[in-house]
C-alpha cells in the first residue's frame, strides 16, 4: 500500500515539471515529510528504461507507484522502472545459504562413497563446488539480462528443449537405468546433460509468453470458449508436448513436476478456477493412469504400498535405509559427518536422499532448518513476483519458484516414504551438473527481474 501523502506530494511535483521518459517527472522534488525518496529520475542512454538512483529499494518502488499513478494518459510498455543497485538482496542471500548448507551436506553424505568408489574422499565435492563456480557465473549473466529479451527468446528455448528431448529418444546415448534415458552425450568432453531439466525451465517461459501475449483474450471472462482456449487449452498444449516427451524416456517423476510446472503457471495467469480445475482434473485423469499402467511405475507402487513383499528381494532397500537414517537423528542428530547409514547403507546418498543423511546428522532441528530455508525462498520469489513490471516477468518468476517448491516437497515426501520412491533431487543440495547449474540459471533470470519494479499498466 503506497503512502498517501507521498503518492500527493509526487503526483503535485511531477505537475509542475517537464515530463520525459514516458509521461514520467525528470525532478521530482523530494517530499519533506519522508527522507530516500529520490531527487530525479535519469534516463538511461541506451535504453528507454528510467533508473531510479540513491535510494532504498523499498523507497523507489513507492516513488515508482506514486510517479505512475501521477501520469495521465496510458502508460508505454517500455515504460518501467529500473532500480540501480542491484538484485533483491534478500533473495541473493538465500540462494547463497541454501548453496552452502547444501555444498556441505555433499560432503558430509559423499565422503564414504567417494572413497570406496573412486579412492578420493572429495571427490564428489570437488566436482559440485567446480559446478557451483560455473553456475555462479551463470547466475550473473543471466542477472543483467533484459527480462524482455528472454521473452524473445522463449520461442527458441522451448524449441531446442523439444529437439534435444527428441535426440535422447532417437540417438540413444546416454545412461540408462533399466528402460529409462534421459541424458545426451557431450561428444569430446566426456560430460552428460539431461534435457528434461532445460525443458523444465523453457515450459515456464513459454506458458508465460503465451499467456501474458494474449492477456486481454484470457481474462475476458464474458467469452467462455475464447478465454478457455487461451487461457487454458493452448497453454496445456505446450505442458502435453513436455510431458509426453519426458514420459517416452520412462522418466515419470519429471512427467509428474512438468504437469505440475505447466498447472502452476497456467493458474497463476489468469485461468478461471471452475476451467482450471475442469481440465486439469481432466488431464490428471488421462496422465495419471497412463502412467500407472507401465510395468515400471506399478513395481514402485506396489513396493510402496506392500513392502513386506520385496523385503526378501532388497526391492525396497533404499526406502527402508533411508527411513532407518531419519529416525536415528532425533531431535538434535547423532553430529554432523557421523551418519552411519552413509557408510554403504544409503546407495549413493549425495544424490536423491540426501536430506535423509541430514535428518540422521542434525536431526529434526536440521531437517526443520532445510524447511524453513526453502519457505523463505518461496516468499522471496512471490515477494518479487508480485512486484515484477510485467505479466510475463511475474509468470516466470512464479514458475521457476513453483517448480522449486514442487521439486523441493516431492523430494521430502520420497524419503519419508510419503509418496512412492522415484528419483527428484532435492534443489541445492543433490549432486549434480546439469541439476545444479541450470538451477542457478533459473535464480539469474529471478534475480535480474527483481532488478526492475512496478507493474506498466
Amino acid at each position: 500500500m503506497v503512502d498517501g501523502k507521498i503518492a500527493g506530494d509526487m503526483a503535485r511535483d511531477s505537475k509542475g515539471s517537464g515530463n520525459t521518459g514516458g509521461g514520467r517527472a525528470e525532478n521530482a522534488k523530494r517530499p519533506a515529510a519522508r527522507r530516500g525518496v529520490p531527487k530525479r529520475i535519469i534516463a538511461n542512454r541506451r535504453s528507454s528504461v528510467p533508473v531510479y538512483t540513491n535510494v532504498p529499494r523499498a523507497e523507489a518502488s513507492l516513488a515508482a507507484i506514486a510517479d505512475v499513478k501521477s501520469h495521465k494518459g496510458p502508460v508505454s510498455p517500455d515504460d518501467i522502472i529500473r532500480l540501480r543497485g542491484g538484485v533483491d538482496r534478500p533473495m541473493l542471500l538465500i540462494i547463497i545459504l541454501l548453496l552452502c548448507f547444501g555444498s556441505i551436506m555433499v560432503f558430509s553424505s559423499s565422503f564414504p562413497y567417494a572413497l570406496e568408489k573412486y579412492g578420493d574422499s572429495y571427490y564428489f565435492i570437488k566436482r559440485q563446488l567446480m559446478f557451483i563456480v560455473v553456475g555462479s557465473v551463470i547466475m550473473v549473466i543471466a542477472a543483467m539480462f533484459d527480462y524482455r529479451l528472454i521473452k524473445k527468446l522463449t520461442p527458441l528455448v522451448y524449441a531446442v528443449a523439444v529437439i534435444l528431448l527428441i535426440a535422447v529418444l532417437i540417438t540413444g546415448y546416454g545412461k540408462a537405468s533399466g528402460l529409462a534415458k534421459r541424458w545426451l552425450q557431450i561428444p569430446g568432453i566426456g560430460l552428460s546433460f539431461q534435457p528434461s531439466e532445460l525443458m523444465k525451465l523453457a515450459l515456464a517461459l513459454m506458458i508465460a509468453k503465451y499467456m501474458s501475449d494474449h492477456e486481454a483474450e484470457v481474462v475476458d471472462y464474458s467469452n467462455f470458449w475464447r478465454s478457455s482456449w487461451h487461457g487454458f487449452f493452448v497453454p496445456f498444449i505446450f505442458t502435453a508436448i513436455a510431458c509426453l516427451l519426458v514420459a517416452l524416456e520412462f522418466h515419470f517423476s519429471g512427467t509428474i513436476i512438468m504437469f505440475l510446472i505447466g498447472m502452476v503457471v497456467i493458474f497463476a495467469g489468469g485461468a478461471r478456477k471452475f476451467r482450471f480445475f475442469l481440465g486439469g482434473g481432466l488431464a490428471a485423469a488421462v496422465l495419471v493412469p497412463a502412467i500407472l499402467f507401465t510395468d515400471y511405475a506399478k513395481l514402485r507402487i506396489d513396493t510402496w504400498l506392500h513392502p513386506e513383499n520385496y523385503a526378501a528381494q532388497n526391492e525396497i532397500w533404499q526406502t527402508v535405509q533411508g527411513l532407518n537414517a531419519v529416525g536415528a537423528g532425533g531431535l538434535f542428530g547423532v553430529g554432523l559427518g557421523y551418519s552411519r547409514q552413509k557408510h554403504m547403507f544409503v546407495s549413493q546418498p549425495q544424490n536423491d536422499f540426501i536430506f535423509s543423511i541430514v535428518c540422521e546428522e542434525l536431526g529434526f532441528i536440521g531437517a526443520l532448518a532445510v524447511i524453513l530455508l526453502f519457505a523463505l525462498f518461496v516468499w522471496r520469489g512471490i515477494v518479487i513476483a508480485l512486484r515484477a513490471p510485467a505479466t510475463y516477468s511475474s509468470l516466470v518468476v512464479i514458475g521457476i519458484v513453483g517448480k522449486i517448491a514442487i521439486q523441493a516437497t516431492l523430494n521430502m515426501m520420497v524419503v519419508t516414504n510419503l509418496i512412492p520412491n522415484t528419483g527428484i533431487s532435492l534443489p541445492f543440495f543433490s549432486y549434480g551438473g546439469t541439476s545444479l547449474i541450470m538451477l542457478m540459471g533459473e535464480m539469474g533470470i529471478v534475480l535480474g527481474i527483481s532488478r526492475y519494479s512496478y507493474q506498466e499498466k
